[in-house]
C-alpha cells in the first residue's frame, strides 16, 4: 500500500502535531498506538522510501539509508515506542506526548540518515526533545536536571558539528553509510561526541543525573533512545576501534559498582545502563562479526529488559510516591504491589542473562567474542560486571524495594496502578519471554554474519555456574548491600564545581567591568567638563567641587578648550616631524 511508503520518523513528527488536534485523551491514545504501528509497517517494506534525500546548497542530504543494521534498530525503536506509549495512556499531559513522540521519530531519523549533515540535525533534535521530556516532570529538580543535561549535549553537538566540518575540509565526503575515513582530527571529534552519548565515562555523569527526575512515565523514553542510538552509530561508523574495547570493559565495571552502592532505584538502574551499553561498546571495539552482532542484539534485548525495570519501578513510584529503597524496604511492598514484583524480575532475569529469557540470547555472544578476540582482561571485566548485574538488579533492588528488614514505621500509602502501566508491562514481559525462547527469531534480523547458539550444554553449565556462585556471594554480602541515605560522588563533581568556580570567576569579573566603568564614565565627564571650562583646574587643586560648566561665566573668542587642544596637537606634530 503507498500509506506504507512514508518514513517512519514522518510518522512520529505528524502524530506529534495532529495529538493537539484531538478534542479528548481517548483519541489521542489511539493515535498515539496508531502510529508505532504504522512505522512498523513501513519498515516491513522500507523500498519504497529507500533514497528519500534532496540537494541543498550542493549537499546530497539523504534521509532513506536502508541496510540490515539501520533496519534491526529501526524495528526496535518503533517497538519500545508502542511500549512507551501504551504504558503512559493514562497521562493527560500532553506535552510529554508531543515530545516523546518527537523524540521517537529523531531517533528513528538518526538511524536511516545517510550523510552527515541530516544526521546532525535529528542528532541535536533527539537532545532537545529529552530535556522536554524531562522538563514535563515540572520538578524544581527536573528543571535543573534539564538544563545540566542540554549544557552537556550541546556541548557534545558542538564537537559533533566541528568534527563533521573538519571531516568535510579533510576528506570532502559527508557520507554516512559506513565506517567513517581514518583521518585526524574531525574524526576523533566525532568519536568523542558519540562516546559522550554514549556515556561512556568519565562522559557519563548526565545520564543518572537527568533520568531518575523525570516523570515514571517520561523516564521510559530515556532509557530507550539516546545511548542505544549512539551504539548504532558506533557500529555504523567506527567498527574495530579498538579504544572502544578498553572503556567499554571498564564502562562495564564502572557502571554496576556504582549501581550497587545506590539507594535511588531509578539511579541505580540509570548506572546499570551504563554498564550494560559498556558491553556494546567493547563489542564494537572488539570488530568481529559475532561481537558487533553481539552489540547489536545486546542492544535490542537492553531496549526491552531495560524499558520493563524503569516501567515496574515507576508503577512503583506512580503507586507510592518514593523512590528511595530506605523508604520502601519493610514496609509489606510486595504484599501491597506484587504486580511490579513479577514484571520487574522478569527484566532482571533477563538482563542477569538467565537462561530462557531474552538476555541470554545476546550477552554471552559478546562474552565469547571477547574470549576470541580481545585481551583476556577485557573477558574478565565483562565477566566480573556480569556477577555484578545479578548482585544488584536481581537482589538488592528487588529485596529492598519489595522485602527488606521490618520496620516499624507506618505501611505505605499506595495508589491504584493504571492499566495503561500493566499493560505495558505485560506487553514487554513477554518479549522478553520470548526472544528467550526463540533466539532465531532475534537471530535472523542481525546485519553480520556470525555462528552462535546460546543453548549449547556447555554455555548453560557456564551460565549456571556464574548464576548459581553469585547468588551465594548475595547471601555472604546481603548486609553490606543495605542501602543507605549518602551522596554518591561521580565525575560530575568536576565540572559541577568547575562551573561554581567559573560563575564566581565571572561574577568577579564582572564586578570588575562595573568598577572600572564606573570610574572612567567619571573621568570623560571630568575630561569633558575640564574641555568646556579649564579654570576649573584651580577649584580642582583647591579641593573644592567642580561647578557645573556656566557659559556666561567666561567668555573667550574661542574656547580655552579647544585652543589648549590646538597648541598641543600642534607641539606634538613638531616633534614628530623633528
Amino acid at each position: 500500500m503507498e500509506i506504507f511508503k512514508i518514513h517512519p520518523s514522518l510518522w512520529f513528527f505528524s502524530g506529534a502535531f495532529l495529538l493537539y488536534l484531538l478534542p479528548n485523551n481517548k483519541g489521542r491514545g489511539i493515535l498515539r498506538l496508531s502510529v508505532p504501528v504504522v512505522a512498523f509497517l513501513s519498515l516491513l517494506n522500507p523500498w519504497g522510501w529507500e533514497g528519500i534525500g534532496a540537494r541543498i546548497f550542493g549537499l546530497e542530504l539523504s534521509l532513506g539509508q536502508v541496510d540490515k543494521l539501520s533496519l534491526f534498530f529501526g524495528y526496535v525503536f518503533v517497538i519500545i515506542a508502542f511500549g512507551g506509549f501504551l504504558y503512559s495512556l493514562h497521562v493527560k499531559e500532553r506535552g510529554e506526548h508531543f515530545w516523546a513522540m518527537f523524540y521517537a521519530g529523531s531517533a528513528l531519523g538518526v538511524v536511516f540518515s545517510g550523510d552527515l549533515v541530516s544526521f546532525y540535525l535529528f542528532w541535536e533534535l533527539m537532545a532537545i526533545s529529552a530535556v522536554f521530556i524531562i522538563w514535563s516532570n515540572k520538578t524544581p529538580e527536573a528543571i535543573k536536571a534539564g538544563y545540566r543535561y542540554l549544557l552537556v549535549h550541546l556541548f557534545g553537538g558542538a564537537l559533533l558539528l566541528s568534527g563533521i566540518l573538519l571531516h568535510f575540509f579533510e576528506t570532502g565526503n559527508l557520507s554516512f553509510s559506513g565506517a567513517l575515513e581514518k583521518t585526524g582530527l574531525g574524526r576523533n571529534l566525532i568519536l568523542i561526541s558519540f562516546m559522550l552519548n554514549a556515556a561512556v565515562p568519565p562522559l557519563h555523569a548526565w545520564l543518572p543525573d537527568a533520568y531518575p527526575e523525570a516523570s515514571p512515565t517520561g523516564a521510559i523514553y530515556l532509557s530507550a533512545y539516546t545511548t542505544k542510538s549512539a551504539v548504532y552509530v558506533l557500529l555504523r561508523a567506527f567498527p574495530g576501534e579498538i579504544v572502544l574495547t578498553w572503556f567499554g570493559a571498564i564502562m562495564a565495571l564502572y557502571g554496576v559498582v556504582l549501581a550497587i552502592i545506590q539507594n535511588d532505584i531509578r539511579r541505580l538502574l540509570s548506572y546499570h545502563i551504563i554498564s550494560q551499553v559498556g558491553y556494546m561498546v567493547a563489542g564494537v571495539g572488539i570488530g568481529s562479526g559475532l561481537s558487533m552482532d553481539g552489540s547489536a542484539a545486546h542492544a535490542f534485548t537492553n531496549l526491552l529488559h531495560k524499558t520493563l525495570m524503569f516501567m515496574a519501578t515507576g508503577a512503583v513510584i506512580q503507586a507510592t510516591g518514593k523512590r528511595l529503597m530506605t523508604e520502601l524496604g519493610g514496609r509489606k511492598g510486595f504484599e501491597l504491589l506484587p504486580f511490579p514484583f513479577f514484571t520487574y524480575m522478569i527484566g532482571a532475569f533477563s538482563i542477569s542473562s538467565v537462561p530462557l529469557f531474552a538476555g541470554f540470547v545476546s550477552k554471552p555472544m559478546l562474552i565469547k567474542a571477547s574470549l576470541e578476540s580481545s585481551p583476556l582482561m577485557v573477558y574478565l571485566l565483562l565477566h566480573l560486571a556480569s556477577i555484578g548485574t545479578w548482585l544488584c538488579t536481581a537482589f538488592k533492588l528487588p529485596y529492598y524495594t519489595w522485602f527488606g528488614e521490618k520496620k516499624e514505621a507506618l505501611p505505605l500509602s499506595v495508589s491504584p496502578i493504571p492499566w495503561s502501566m500493566k499493560a505495558g508491562m505485560i506487553f514487554l514481559s513477554f518479549l522478553c519471554i520470548l526472544f528467550g525462547f526463540w533466539p532465531s527469531l532475534l537471530y535472523g534480523l542481525l546485519p553480520y554474519p556470525f555462528e552462535f547458539f546460546p543453548y549449547k550444554k556447555k554455555l548453560l553449565i557456564e551460565s549456571l555456574q556464574l548464576l548459581s556462585s553469585s547468588a551465594l556471594s548475595v547471601w555472604l554480602l546481603m548486609k553490606y548491600l543495605a542501602p543507605s541515605d549518602k551522596i554518591t560522588l561521580d565525575s560530575d563533581w568536576f565540572y559541577r564545581k568547575g562551573a561554581s568556580v567559573f560563575y564566581r570567576f565571572c561574577g568577579g569579573i564582572y564586578g570588575l567591568r562595573t568598577i572600572l566603568q564606573e570610574k572612567i564614565k567619571h573621568a570623560v565627564s571630568f575630561l569633558e567638563l575640564l574641555s568646556l571650562n579649564p579654570f576649573e583646574i584651580k577649584r580642582i587643586k583647591r579641593g573644592e567641587p567642580i561647578s557645573p560648566y556656566d557659559p556666561n561665566r567666561y567668555r573667550s573668542p574661542v574656547g580655552i578648550g579647544i585652543l589648549i587642544f590646538t597648541i598641543v596637537f600642534f607641539i606634538t606634530v613638531v616633534l614628530l616631524i623633528i
